[in-house]
């Protein structure tokens, strides 16, 4: 790229500013300042003398000033988002979110801000978008943030109650909510993140007819698969399969006699061995039911259940599970925050737990109404959320090396979290309060 350093002047509301050409080739190629240059990033000659362009001053000098050095420094006197706005116009959105916050390391986390929503009630769950925003589902609705955490139209499911959200991209969500009897509709849609347009609706073929369910957790796969489970009132019991592309069921495996599937908490894609995690866990059902299921073959090719074995009372109150690939095991968390862990390549199914007592220690402030603990894995870094705080475990053997709490948070236990977007977000179950946790920038040397 033959950058040239001439000397670019510009005019902003009256204010002159002067910068180099290799400063704004900094802002790329599809953003204002890219179209004032030729393709081999000379200046246009018809604009030799001056630019003029009628728009905030102030903010020019905060845009100009990260094309510069890299960092974002946003003075008090200018609103964050009036700058997002201009930042918007110079098409530069995407280099100041990325100076905004850093990569993300559960390790470095620090609180951003906390949000109480406007719906009546709690929340039930909370889903990261793929770029820093997020969603809210409470009981038949969803809220929908965008990444400057501005809230856009939420979602409504004409009092369905909603069960599950994800995030395909940046602009659409699917919501898995319930069948209500006497009505035929129920089951999942896939809907506009920034308008709650509905734009497919997906259904379930069962002996050659469209039925109605209950859709309960989601997940998706690289290639454009989505995955639900699945409870229908003749025999449709099972995980579903769709196509995102052309909405099409294409797949459907049912629940074995003797297992549960269509009842699961958390579907997961495992994108080495094209296998799904199914999880249904206490209290859903009396007992907990974990499987991974292959559907190439149609096939379940790992399984463990605490039903009919002669097991501890930790082990039969397992919350919540997660795959882990680069490892080769299932993680599970109990009530207390016991970790315990499940060797995929055994199939004795025997759980391994850790000591209670080095995660219970120095918590004492235990909320009124504690919630049960939820899961999440990140770039080898493992989560667990537990009354008011999450905890952050690292190495091979999943040492505790930090601690995420809001100390001055009235929202009560942490009842959902989610990770995306290099971002945390974690959901409180009262007062409709999330709170967001980013990882701050390297400092620029």
């Amino acid at each position: 790229m033959g950058i040239q350093k001439d000397r670019v002047r510009f005019n902003v509301g009256g204010r002159i500013f002067e910068t180099s050409s290799t400063t704004l080739a900094n802002a790329g190629r599809n953003s204002f300042f890219g179209a004032i240059f030729d393709e081999n990033w000379t200046l246009q000659s018809d604009h030799s003398d001056e630019y003029f362009i009628d728009r905030n001053p102030d903010c020019f000098a905060v845009i100009l000033d990260l094309l510069r050095t890299g960092e974002l420094y946003i003075p008090a006197n200018i609103p964050e988002k009036l700058l997002y706005r201009e930042a918007l116009f110079y098409g530069l959105l995407d280099h100041v979110r990325s100076a905004k916050w850093g990569q993300f390391d559960g390790n470095r986390l620090q609180l951003s801000e906390s949000i109480t929503g406007q719906a009546p009630g709690d929340g039930t769950a909370i889903r990261a978008g793929p770029d820093g925003g997020c969603c809210v589902a409470h009981g038949s609705m969803v809220h929908v943030y965008d990444w400057m955490l501005e809230e856009h139209a939420p979602i409504t499911l004409d009092y369905q109650r909603v069960n599950d959200v994800g995030w395909i991209d940046s602009e659409n969500v699917v919501i898995s909510v319930c069948e209500r009897l006497g009505r035929g509709d129920g089951g999942m849609g896939l809907f506009s993140s920034s308008t709650g347009e509905l734009r497919d609706k997906f259904q379930v073929n069962h002996e050659n007819q469209v039925k109605s369910f209950t859709a309960g957790a989601l997940s998706f796969s690289s290639d454009y698969k989505i995955f639900s489970s699945c409870k229908g009132r003749s025999n449709e019991y099972g995980i579903g399969v769709w196509d995102q592309v052309t909405g099409k069921q294409i797949d459907f495996f049912y629940e074995p006699p003797g297992w549960s599937l269509g009842d699961a908490d958390k579907l997961q894609w495992l994108h080495g061995s094209n296998c799904l995690l199914v999880a249904t866990l206490f209290p859903r059902k009396d007992n907990c039911y974990i499987s991974l299921l292959d559907f190439r073959d149609k096939k379940m090719v790992w399984s463990w259940s605490d039903s009919g074995a002669p097991i501890t009372v930790d082990e039969k109150r397992v919350r919540d599970a997660i795959a882990m690939e680069e490892n080769s095991s299932i993680c599970v968390v109990n009530e207390f925050e016991d970790l315990g862990f499940m060797d995929l390549r055994s199939t004795a199914g025997s759980i391994r737990w850790s000591s209670r007592s080095r995660l219970m220690k120095g918590n004492n402030n235990m909320p009124d109404e504690p919630c049960y603990p939820k899961l999440a894995l990140h770039e080898g870094q493992l989560f667990s959320s537990m009354n008011d705080c999450i905890s952050v475990f690292c190495g091979p053997e999943w040492v505790l090396t930090s601690r995420l709490r809001h100390r001055r948070s009235n929202g009560g236990s942490i009842c959902d979290f989610s990770i995306g977007g290099d971002r945390l977000f974690a959901l409180h179950s009262e007062e409709n309060v999330f709170d967001i946790w980013e990882t701050p920038p390297p400092p620029i040397i």
